[in-house]
Formats: C-alpha cells, structure tokens, sequence
C-alpha cells in the first residue's frame, strides 16, 4: 500500500484546516480526511486532467425526455421549488451539456441562467446576483470547494436560497466500494456534518428535506 504524506495536502480544501490526516489508500489513490469540517478529498496529484474530465462528462447519457433522469432530479427540485415565491431568477451552476434540471425549474416559472465550466462557460453571469443557486451532482467535482461556497455567498441575494444535491459519505467502511468514489471526477465527498459545517462558516440556515439534498438560506438583511 502506497504511503500518503501530508505535505500533498497542506490543507482542507473545503474549510482550510492545516494538514488533513491520512485516510485511506483503494488502488492506487489516496484520500486525505479532515477532522474538523470531516470532509474526504482524493490527492490533488491524483486529479484527472481537464482534458480526460471533459471526455468523461461526455460520457453521460442525461436527457429531457428520460423519463427516470427527471424523477432522479425531481428530488432535489421539488424541494427548491417549496422555498421559492413565483418568478424567482436563478442559475443552475455545474449544469453539463444536458439542461434538464433548468428546463424543470423553467417549467415552474423561474427564470434561470446556466454555468458550466466545460459546457456553458459563461462566466459573466458569476458577477450577477440571483434568489437561487442550484447545484445537483456538482460540489463533488470541486477542485477549490472553499472558493466557490464564498462565490455562493457573493451571489446570493439576501434570502436566498443554496440548492444542493450530492451522495453523502456515511459509512468508512463501505467507502472503498462507493459508486461516488469510483468516479474519476469526484474529489471531495462530503458528510452532512460538512456541509452543516459550510453553512454554518456563512452564518446560512441548513436543512436536509430528503436524502442527498440540502438547502441553505442566506439571512436577510435586517
């Protein structure tokens, strides 16, 4: 078994913290876990190129008229769409190449913009600012999780409302045969303390209505 060093990983790349320990070594890849926010973060070394990252995002077979993708998304848009008032403006950040998920919110009568990286580049709409951010399977392929929770809180509206869906880690045990970890695009896995954690740095309220999901609400100015 390969020997993980902490000076690969200085700090948690989630909250900051100094020197997250070694957590585990499956085949050749090394996951780092930090005891204060408890978040589990492959080895920056390990990360797939843009390139290959790209070609695997290409890979997924997501579409508007599958019928079982938009049950799967309804989890988390069904709980967003509880919070929202009519004709909230939004964006769907992380959206890859298949729009479904804006296409539902649209339906409902929200106007949303989309962000992607790799897909819709648009990053004049990071200097806007919306009533919602939704994030489904995005925070995962984080490289730089700290950094983009604090754009979140820049482009919030006072009330807004922080839409998230990801697999929570639960049990170590099983970690070593999680679909989420087999994905080489996945390098942060986050347990509901640390996203409980996130919200709390932020000073935002934090619920989980179903399994998976979580909505963060930025105060409003008093």
């Amino acid at each position: 078994m390969k020997k993980i060093t902490k000076d690969t990983l200085p700090v948690c790349s989630v909250c900051g913290t100094p020197e997250p320990r070694p957590f585990l070594n499956v085949h050749g890849r090394d996951y780092h876990r930090c005891n204060h926010c408890m978040a589990t973060m492959l080895d920056p070394a390990q990360w797939i190129s843009p390139e290959k990252e790209y070609a695997e995002y290409l890979k997924h077979e997501n579409s508007s008229t599958d019928s079982g993708y938009r049950k799967f998304l309804s989890r988390i848009a069904t709980q967003l769409l509880k919070k929202l008032d009519p004709g909230r403006t939004g964006i769907d950040y992380g959206c890859g190449p298949e729009t479904v998920l804006a296409q539902m919110l649209s339906e409902a009568g929200h106007n949303i913009s989309l962000f992607d990286p790799f897909f819709f580049p648009n990053h004049y709409l990071l200097d806007h600012s919306y009533d919602f951010i939704i994030c489904s399977e995005t925070i995962e392929h984080f490289h730089r999780p700290a950094e983009e929770f604090s754009r979140f809180q820049q482009m919030l509206r006072p009330g807004g409302w922080l839409a998230i869906m990801t697999c929570f880690q639960t049990d170590d045990a099983l970690f070593s045969t999680l679909h989420y970890r087999r994905d080489p695009t996945h390098v942060v896995f986050y347990r509901e303390t640390t996203l409980r954690h996130i919200a709390e740095n932020f000073e935002w309220s934090c619920e989980v209505p179903v399994k998976n999901v979580v909505l963060m609400q930025k105060p409003l100015i008093s």
